[in-house]
């Protein structure tokens, strides 16, 4: 599969990129439990921001082509639709009413996340029964109403607390594939949950190709819509929580990677869900290269989720507006 080998390539490319030259093949050779330090930096910071970069990224795509199938609307995006802040404001519960000390609480923080994912969702469902055309547009908007409440009361927690905590909060929320901080007791439940719940998605591609039809369209060729609704619902939760907790706020993977892909394989979700989902992972992991590409440049570690949104932000205006002509 080409997207596969595309996202082994990119894979390959990010563990080079760095503030720092890196000498892969000596630490390939040296293993991971060399003293060296090139073998410490490739093995405890490279490789798993890699492959948490592939999950993440496969995610959230995943999840972008879930929401549009299910609201039948190509603007649609967890970060968009308020889950991912949802998410944030669940997760940022977790992490004030946890030990000190970020990351102490990893599961805690993964189960507020889930928990703020799923009402996020919730009120968005409420709001969609039965929205359609012109009126899909209110969901966006419910959205972002939703986006401002999340952020409102984020900042209302910062306020709350120390200095340290509330900064290593707000860098979080910017969106952040440093691993290093997190430890194996967060990251591989995290890992393991999102691709769980894709392998579950993958084999739903014909019955999100019937939801294109409709809710009566898909009822009609013996789809029980009810129950496909709450499963897909229950899925993308998990692992837009799960994504979050670990990574932060990392928005329009679900927006640019979809979009693109439909564009060259067309709607059939049994061909796009899984394209996505390797093109999503490949897409995150080069925007995070390109970031600590970008350290010596800037002096800094700039989050992955700004340049994310820098990217994803002004395709999503351009449907927005394309979206409207073809309404009005």
């Amino acid at each position: 599969m080409p997207w596969a080998l595309l996202a082994l390539a990119a894979a390959a490319l990010a563990v080079h990129a760095g503030s720092a030259p890196l000498d892969v093949g000596r630490a390939l050779a040296l293993g991971p439990r060399s003293d060296s330090v090139e073998a410490g930096v490739f093995w405890q910071l490279r490789v798993p921001r890699v492959l948490m970069g592939l999950v993440l990224g496969g995610g959230l795509a995943g999840v972008g082509v879930v929401f549009q199938a299910m609201l039948r609307n190509p603007l649609a995006d967890p970060y968009v639709l308020g889950v991912s802040g949802g998410a944030a404001l669940g997760g940022a519960l977790g992490l004030v009413f946890v030990p000190f000390g970020v990351w102490a609480g990893a599961g805690a923080v993964q189960v507020c996340a889930f928990g703020g994912a799923l009402l996020a969702t919730l009120l968005l469902w409420r709001l969609a029964r039965g929205a359609t055309g012109a009126s899909a547009l209110v969901i966006l908007l419910g959205g972002t109403v939703f986006n401002a409440f999340a952020a409102a009361a984020v900042l209302l927690l910062q306020t709350l607390l120390p200095a340290q905590r509330a900064q290593a909060i707000m860098f979080w929320l910017m969106g952040t594939l440093r691993v290093e901080t997190l430890g194996a007791a967060a990251l591989v439940p995290a890992a393991l949950a999102v691709l769980l719940s894709l392998a579950f998605l993958l084999r739903l591609g014909p019955a999100l190709n019937a939801l294109a039809l409709g809710d009566l369209g898909a009822a009609a060729v013996g789809v029980d819509v009810t129950r496909l609704r709450r499963r897909l619902l229950v899925a993308a939760c998990v692992i837009v929580g799960a994504a979050v907790s670990v990574g932060g706020l990392i928005g329009f993977v679900g927006l640019v990677v979809p979009h693109f892909l439909r564009l060259l394989l067309g709607p059939d979700h049994r061909r796009l869900l899984p394209a996505a989902i390797l093109a999503g992972g490949t897409f995150l992991v080069l925007c995070d290269a390109a970031t600590r590409a970008l350290f010596p440049v800037l002096d800094t570690d700039l989050p992955v989720g700004v340049l994310t949104a820098g990217l994803g932000g002004p395709l999503f205006l351009f449907l927005l507006w394309r979206e409207r002509e073809r309404l009005s």
